[in-house]
């Protein structure tokens, strides 16, 4: 990379060092997920697709990356007290799990209305749940309280920059393992995952597509990128439960920058692409996890000139936490 490019990299919360030396410090806690292929999914979309399988990662999710890092490059003075987070998802079991491989307390805001699966992960981690309600507002304000009371440091999901450069190690990865991936598609939610994927994987090649995959009903990045500065949606609606959160102040300028396009799925199309991973990878994949294949089989990429050199694509399978009861009240009542 040119000295001018590398220097470009180098200004947002993440870059290349911090991504290898997140690398090295996680290297023994986390899997080197595997990647699939798939001749069947190869012919139905016509290119060459690489699945990243962080759905296999420990926790469930590529959340245990990040979270890992964060909890290991805490001092013994700042681990001592514990972390503390607000998170519905994979966040506060990821974290949870770090802590408990530490030996220090997790402490996590949770809303009432979290997906049940999510929940008893963090209760299995050892993590201490603290209810909150369904609100941002009331999420933070319960936090900032756990804060107070136990004096423990905060990690938020996405928008740390030590959570950003363990979730760069994904590029780290996929690259080493298909080195000829010219574009990678990943979920797009807060923006952590796709900032440190992107950072990475750009740093490595310049030349390389990073496309964000987002639900229809949570496409604030996709406006957000439209009108040039973050815009927040009232509120969410889709099957896709990973994929509600907005984009924050560590994330915005990656996403701005350096993430190529974001092509927007319906619901159904998650679904489908859900079903094919069960069917055909043979892998469990949460709706969040599967949007990058629906991204990839969609018309919006399919019928765009733009990308008809993408003959090499990685797709990030972000997580496999299920949680079957909403999943099956969905899909009977698309029945």
């Amino acid at each position: 990379m040119e000295a001018n490019a590398e220097a470009s990299i180098n200004k947002y919360a993440a870059n290349i060092s911090s991504i290898k030396e997140a690398q090295g410090r996680i290297g023994s806690y986390v899997h080197k997920t595997p990647v699939f292929s798939s001749e069947t999914l190869n012919s139905i979309s016509g290119r060459n697709l690489y699945f990243k399988c962080e759905c296999l990662q420990k926790g469930g999710a590529f959340k245990f990356r990040g979270a890992c890092n964060a909890v290991f490059s805490l001092t013994d003075d700042q681990a001592a007290k514990g972390v503390v987070t607000h998170s519905s998802g994979n966040h506060a079991s990821a974290l949870s799990l770090a802590a408990k491989l530490r030996g220090i307390p997790a402490h996590i805001v949770i809303p009432k209305n979290a997906p049940k699966c999510k929940v008893e992960n963090v209760m299995r981690y050892g993590g201490q749940v603290i209810w909150s309600e369904a609100t941002m507002q009331s999420r933070e304000e319960v936090a900032a309280k756990v804060l107070r009371d136990t004096g423990g440091v905060l990690i938020h999901p996405y928008n740390d920059s030590r959570i950003i450069s363990g979730q760069g190690t994904i590029s780290l990865e996929l690259l080493e393992q298909i080195p000829q991936i010219d574009t990678i598609i990943v979920p797009l939610s807060g923006g952590g995952l796709i900032s440190g994927v992107a950072l990475a994987a750009k740093s490595i090649n310049p030349a390389i597509r990073v496309l964000a995959a987002e639900p229809k009903g949570a496409d604030d990045a996709a406006r957000s990128k439209k009108a040039g500065n973050i815009v927040t949606l009232p509120q969410t609606k889709t099957i896709a439960d990973g994929l509600r959160a907005s984009l924050g102040s560590l994330t915005w300028p990656v996403v701005r920058d350096l993430v190529d396009d974001i092509i927007v799925v319906e619901d159904k199309e998650i679904i489908e692409a859900m079903k094919l991973c069960y069917q055909i990878l043979k892998v469990v994949v949460e709706p969040s996890g599967a949007i990058g294949l629906a991204a990839v089989l969609s018309n919006t990429f399919r019928n765009n000139p733009t990308w008809n050199d993408c003959n090499n694509v990685g797709i990030v399978l972000s997580g496999g936490n299920v949680d079957l009861d909403v999943l099956w009240e969905f899909l009977n009542k698309q029945v």
